[in-house]
């Protein structure tokens, strides 16, 4: 068995959403003086690669301790949408084009690549002008009853209101859960799909998000 990562690294200052407080990673111990190293992070739970949950949208959506974790483990298939322009949205025909000669997407994990995901870093581009899936591209998953969205980029709705929160919306009122910043190893793409992909998110009681470990499995 073979695991090819998907994730975004963690460290002291790296891209997040400008929304939430930036990322600090800092030693509050060190073997010199204390005999152990422990480092102390801050940061918002939607930070690096993630998942969301309905609650993160809906006050009345469960939160992810209420999620069986079986639904974070299923098929997947690769939207390969790499070569994305800036601001450029996704929308159902979009998504229809690209998954025309996919197997059945019903209870699929759906993973958006816009190449943002290389492009990861302190930039305005990336920051505000990420390509997203539009609010009728999330309509059109509820339809084809996907179990799941990912993308490459911190937010699957992008930048800007009201598109982000309506994306975030329809999917997550619909039981859709999501997977933000992602990246994509090339060798993923030659890969036959659907893909087995985990998405397991760490423990925290009552959050509305958690940071995850996204793999693709090999066998």
């Amino acid at each position: 068995m073979r695991l090819i990562d998907l994730s975004q690294p963690l460290y002291d200052g790296a891209p997040n959403c400008p929304a939430h407080p930036p990322v600090r990673a800092e030693i509050i111990a060190d073997h010199p003086k204390h005999g152990w190293r422990v480092e102390l992070l801050t940061l918002a739970s939607h930070t690096g690669s993630h998942v969301d949950a309905p609650s993160h949208k809906l006050a009345d959506g469960p939160n992810l301790d209420q999620m069986p974790l079986e639904t974070f483990v299923g098929e997947a298939i690769i939207a390969d949408l790499r070569g994305a322009h800036p601001d450029q949205p996704f929308t159902s025909t979009t998504l229809s084009r690209v998954l025309r000669h996919a197997p059945v997407i019903e209870d699929k994990i759906i993973l958006i690549a816009t190449g943002w995901g290389d492009k990861r870093a302190q930039t305005d581009e990336w920051l505000r002008h990420s390509p997203y899936l539009s609010p009728d591209a999330a309509e059109w998953c509820v339809e084809q009853k996907v179990r799941a969205v990912g993308i490459d980029h911190y937010s699957i709705g992008g930048c800007r209101e009201p598109q982000n929160s309506m994306t975030h919306e329809i999917l997550l009122k619909a039981g859709i859960w999501i997977v933000e910043d992602l990246r994509y190893p090339p060798d993923v793409f030659a890969l036959p799909q659907p893909l087995k992909f985990w998405s397991l998110p760490v423990h925290f009681r009552g959050f509305t998000g958690s940071f995850c470990r996204p793999v693709v499995v090999v066998e």
